[in-house]
């Protein structure tokens, strides 16, 4: 069985500033983990950190393009030497962010190696929100971490898009999107571009187990595949520590039952966490909750083969199943 290496992308360079005096708090998201014991109660070899740069937005305005660009594609190549570093010990790369302009990093990297192999590499993009926003469908582009599927899938400005001459980093046919919301202003866009989506209902109909066997006939001409999580696929009754939370998500056992069906398979390559964000979880019990949720999907990971400590204990208040769903929408507590 692969070993998990854990190594943090802290980077939050993909997301607008929450207030004018403010910077994204995802970028403490790994650290909040961390705490929580996550590494250790994986087995699981500490890479460290991959410090992203400086967060600064200078004086963007809509027309600029996407905000600090040039910052999020340097850092992209050294994720994407990363994880393919990882990849080629033998180990499996579990990469906590950050934002989810971390795709780009990791999209890279499967490119490369499809490149080399001559072969296709997918997506399963889990997420609340498709991030396919682009110059095409959009007035204006400006927060990496809101198109970040569109930028992976070659729609976006050069620097992003085609880093290395590479673009796309994943074929249309070649991605799954899982979780988005059913008012996702950007899924008739998906569905013009033959991108295979699940919405949470149609996920909720199935259910994860039938429903990642279907993700996974849909990527059956693939020789592997990325696995994206963004928390925000979570309903923000058990999750509200988001930058964009919306309602109509889905519950933590579902979020185990999908990533433990997803890493199982030889095929998945590695996995990404993104967009917990401490700043909205005072008393530390969403980091908990998560923590707990992902030690119970990588199961299938874990070297000892039993389950991790108090991965089966008594669900804690944070991700009572039983809790009313939250039925208005929160203001967000950032943007993208």
């Amino acid at each position: 069985m692969r070993r998990i290496a854990v190594f943090d992308a802290p980077s939050n360079l993909g997301l607008r500033p929450p207030t004018a005096t403010s910077v994204p708090g995802c970028a403490k998201g790994p650290g909040a983990l961390r705490d929580r014991g996550l590494v250790e109660r994986l087995s699981a070899r500490d890479a460290g950190c991959l410090t992203p740069p400086r967060y600064d937005p200078g004086d963007w305005r809509p027309g600029d393009g996407v905000a600090q660009a040039s910052a999020i594609s340097l850092y992209s190549v050294r994720l994407a030497d990363r994880i393919e570093e990882t990849i080629d010990e033998g180990e499996f790369p579990l990469v906590l962010g950050g934002d989810c302009s971390i795709i780009i990093g990791a999209g890279l990297a499967m490119r490369r190696r499809a490149q080399a192999s001559d072969e296709r590499i997918g997506l399963v993009y889990v997420d609340g929100h498709s991030d396919f926003r682009h110059q095409g469908n959009a007035s204006y582009v400006g927060a990496a971490a809101g198109e970040g599927l569109a930028i992976v899938t070659g729609r976006g400005q050069p620097d992003l898009a085609a880093i290395e001459g590479r673009r796309p980093y994943f074929r249309d046919a070649d991605v799954v999107l899982i979780g988005i919301r059913t008012h996702d202003g950007y899924r008739m866009d998906l569905e013009a571009a033959g991108i295979q989506a699940l919405p949470v209902p149609k996920l909720r109909a199935e259910g994860a187990g039938r429903s990642v066997q279907w993700v996974r006939a849909q990527l059956a001409g693939c020789s592997g595949y990325w696995l994206h999580v963004d928390v925000d696929v979570l309903d923000p009754a058990v999750m509200p520590a988001v930058d964009a939370p919306d309602p109509g998500g889905i519950a933590y056992p579902e979020l185990e039952l999908l990533i433990g069906g997803l890493v199982s398979s030889p095929g998945c390559l590695g996995m990404q966490v993104t967009v917990f964000d401490p700043d909205y979880d005072l008393d530390g019990a969403h980091a908990g909750a998560l923590t707990e949720s992902l030690l119970a999907g990588l199961h299938p990971l874990l070297v000892s083969g039993h389950p991790p400590a108090s991965a089966t204990a008594a669900t804690p208040a944070a991700r009572r199943t039983s809790d009313p769903p939250i039925t208005t929408p929160q203001p967000a507590v950032g943007t993208v």
